[in-house]
């Protein structure tokens, strides 16, 4: 090299770190028997905030795990990764804790919101989650072949798309149930649903549909069916359990029986329960009501990832 010339930058070095090759958090214990990891690194979005999962595991197990991705809500525009609902946030131990001390892993991902990244953004981030999760489950003790989703609100609806994308949207993960509180499952028809129950949907730029879509679903309607899972049902999906609210005024119970009545028209059998006197996030719900709730979806998790080991 010419003398006093610089060396050439080495440009590699801009180059986003490979998150399935960092170093995991240290662990801490917030309950007995479970180790939590707390904002692990899975995904550098371009121009976005980098995207991270909490794992909470059991303590010691002398196999690979069964996983359970939980996805949160808020409308595709707030939420946080950790954050079951109102009714469950004081839990001691917490939600996540109790199904470690049962045995599973738990996932709880962050996805890009709508004032981020127009759908499909949130799906693409919940299938690099399930693909790191698959990536690293060996140093991490996890059985990705039994992975469970579970998503309240607008987190069931993107765990409902991802069950019903094949072979869960070529992750290595394979989807062997699904659980969603109170989720849209079909935005052509929400508009509809929502006037039934005496609350008509915005028609604007404003409503939580039209921040997710970059439009009302009226004007949408290519989009709007796309991010439907509705729309994907298909004799390959795995087992659903549907859980909704009688009385929800934001998210209307006719759009978890749309779900269940599209997976029957495919051969399935969803567990379709719709909890009486319930609103939005269990609210008006009794303490053991909620608890039941909560009962159901463990022992769903149990029965679809017994089942498949066995």
């Amino acid at each position: 090299m010419p003398e006093g010339r610089p060396a050439p930058f080495p440009f590699h070095l801009l180059a986003p770190p490979d998150p399935a090759a960092l170093p995991l958090p240290r662990p801490v214990r917030p309950a007995e028997g479970v180790r939590l990891l707390r904002d692990a690194l899975y995904r550098l979005p371009e121009g976005c905030r980098p995207l991270t999962v909490d794992l909470w595991l059991p303590e010691s197990a002398p196999e690979p795990v069964p996983l359970v991705v939980f996805v949160h809500g808020g409308g595709w525009r707030t939420g946080r990764k950790d954050d079951p609902g109102p009714r469950l946030r004081e839990w001691e131990p917490g939600p996540f804790a109790r199904f470690a001390q049962q045995g599973f892993a738990v996932a709880c991902p962050q996805y890009r919101l709508s004032g981020e990244a127009r759908y499909p953004a949130q799906s693409d981030d919940l299938a690099a989650a399930l693909a790191w999760l698959h990536a690293r489950a060996g140093e991490l003790g996890l059985d990705t072949g039994r992975t469970v989703l579970w998503g309240e609100s607008a987190g069931g609806h993107l765990a409902a798309l991802a069950a019903l994308s094949p072979p869960a949207a070529g992750t290595g993960a394979t989807i062997t149930g699904c659980v969603t509180w109170y989720a849209p499952t079909d935005l052509t028809h929400l508009g509809e649903d929502l006037s039934g129950i005496g609350r008509p949907a915005a028609d604007d730029s404003r409503s939580r549909e039209a921040l997710l879509l970059g439009g009302p679903p009226h004007r949408r309607q290519e989009a709007a069916r796309a991010a439907s899972p509705v729309s994907h049902a298909s004799p390959a999906a795995p087992p659903f359990l549907l859980l909704h609210g009688t009385d929800d005024s934001l998210v209307p119970a006719r759009q978890s029986v749309r779900l269940a009545e599209a997976l029957r028209e495919h051969g399935h059998r969803p567990e379709l329960r719709l909890v009486p006197g319930a609103n939005h996030l269990w609210v008006g719900l009794s303490d053991e009501g909620v608890r039941d709730c909560y009962a159901r979806t463990l022992d769903f998790a149990r029965q679809c990832t017994v089942s498949r080991r066995d």
